[in-house]
């Protein structure tokens, strides 16, 4: 009982675990497949990853990533800037200051995060404990970014936002095998001998055999051994006479 309670125990740790990975992984193919990516900036570790939600207000986009996948904190629901913060990125969406109907999605790395975002603007939408624990409490936090909608202002350290290029847009081909094989077609009047040459050992015909019969030549003419059959003789009849009685 105690043993089966345990791997009870580890079971629903290593679920606990490979689960939210599982759903931010999820998220990220979400996030691809249905908008277009825009702006690639960082490398390694760093990297934030800008896509156009075009026709739709911060807060219905994050309505529908949360519907998706549950983030361990949302911030409060704001027109111009909402995060959601996950066990290894933070989304950013923001209003596009220059073109006010679409949102801007940026997908950013923690490490992304503490080297470029300024905490103090951070405050204003993030807990503090989480603030703590992302910035290793006053470790980091010193940059001054704000955002991808004010990139021209506050800039992002170690880099550029730039268009993708065909690299980062490409998806992998799948695999393929080149492989050569010739199929034979068997024909009615072929001959068998030669198909299973052709065919190898499914299409082999069974070899020829040969072989004598010797007729036994003992004394008893009307017996037969396993190798001679037994001629056949005219069955002996016998007559006879009888009455019948009837019972009383």
């Amino acid at each position: 009982m105690r043993r089966s309670l345990m791997n009870g125990i580890k079971s629903l740790l290593v679920f606990s675990l490979i689960f939210p990975l599982l759903a931010a992984c999820s998220l990220t193919s979400t996030i691809e497949d249905q908008y277009p990516l825009e702006s690639v900036n960082g490398s390694g570790a760093q990297t934030s990853y800008i896509y156009r939600a075009a026709g739709l207000t911060v807060p219905e986009v994050a309505k529908a990533l949360v519907d998706k996948s549950k983030p361990q904190q949302e911030s409060v629901e704001k027109k111009d800037h909402m995060f959601l913060v996950y066990s290894d990125k933070i989304i950013h969406l923001q209003q596009d200051e220059k073109k006010l109907e679409d949102t801007l999605i940026e997908v950013d790395s923690k490490e992304y995060v503490r080297n470029n975002y300024s905490s103090s603007f951070l405050q204003g939408y993030l807990v503090a404990s989480l603030l703590g624990d992302l910035f290793g409490n006053g470790r980091y936090g010193g940059g001054t970014y704000r955002g991808y909608s004010d990139r021209d202002t506050y800039k992002p350290q170690g880099g550029t936002y730039h268009k993708p290029t065909v690299q980062e847009k490409k998806i992998a081909p799948p695999m393929t095998v080149d492989r050569t094989g010739s199929i034979f077609k068997r024909s009615k009047t072929a001959d068998s001998s030669k198909a299973g040459e052709r065919g190898g050992i499914l299409n082999k015909s069974p070899p020829k055999s040969s072989g004598t019969i010797t007729r036994d030549n003992g004394s008893d003419k009307n017996a037969g051994s396993w190798l001679t059959p037994r001629k056949a003789t005219k069955p002996k009849t016998r007559g006879g006479f009888g009455r019948i009685t009837r019972r009383r």
